[in-house]
Formats: C-alpha cells, sequence, structure tokens
C-alpha cells in the first residue's frame, strides 16, 4: 500500500519572514507571508503554525486563503520578537494543477535576523527563506 501513495514535491511555494515598518506603532516589525512563485494558482490555501523547543510550544494559529494567484504572495502572521528564540513552522496544504500538496516550513531557532536576509522570489524585498 505504501508503495502506491505518490509524493509530489513542493515546487516554487515558500514561507518567508520580511521586516518592514509599522506606521501605526512606529516601530519594525517581522510578518510572515506566503510566496507562490509557480505559474498556476493555489487554492484552498491552509497554513498551520505553531513555536515550539522543549517544554515550550506556543498556541497553534490557523489561516486559510481561498485563492493565492501565480506569481503573488500574502501575508500570513506576526511574529513577536521572543519567538525567534524557538523554531517556528508552518505547515502549508494546498491544491494546484498537481493536486493536492503538503510541505512543512520551519525557521529553526535564531534564524531570524537582519543579517540573513536576502532577496525573495516574487516579493522584490529582503526576508528570510523558511527550510
Amino acid at each position: 500500500m505504501k508503495k502506491d501513495i505518490q509524493i509530489t514535491p513542493v515546487e516554487g511555494v515558500y514561507i518567508a519572514a520580511v521586516k518592514e515598518y509599522n506606521k501605526e506603532f512606529q516601530m519594525d516589525d517581522w510578518n510572515t507571508y506566503i510566496i507562490n512563485e509557480n505559474n498556476y494558482p493555489l487554492e484552498t490555501v491552509l497554513i498551520v503554525s505553531k513555536g515550539f523547543d522543549g517544554n515550550k510550544i506556543t498556541s497553534t494559529f490557523r489561516h486559510n486563503l481561498k485563492l493565492l494567484p501565480a506569481k503573488s504572495y500574502a501575508k500570513v502572521e506576526l511574529l513577536q520578537p521572543d519567538l525567534f528564540e524557538i523554531n517556528n513552522e508552518f505547515s502549508v496544504s494546498f491544491f494546484s494543477e498537481k493536486g493536492f500538496l503538503h510541505h512543512n516550513f520551519l525557521f529553526p531557532k535564531q534564524s531570524i535576523k537582519e543579517s540573513k536576509r536576502t532577496e525573495l522570489p516574487v516579493m522584490k524585498e529582503k526576508g528570510i527563506l523558511a527550510k
């Protein structure tokens, strides 16, 4: 039975942390985004996020997008700075022309730092891609 299950790798979909200025609170915030670099849309996108490290576990957050168009991105959530000290996982499931796909993205603890920012696909911003 297991040999009959085909696992299609997720390509062209990313979770990124982007440092942005918050005009309302006049400070910098780190926000997470989902990026679709593909030439096809993602449908019924479900994102489940949580933080963990040993006995430390955060609340679980769930986000839903009906549609993420081709070559686009959408904000997922704000990351509080104290979360940088633990692992942050984003479990992403969606439908596409390749069928139903799933991938777990991880920001390992202490991986979200301004010095690690690089150019992001589609967004034309600098940020950090989850593994």
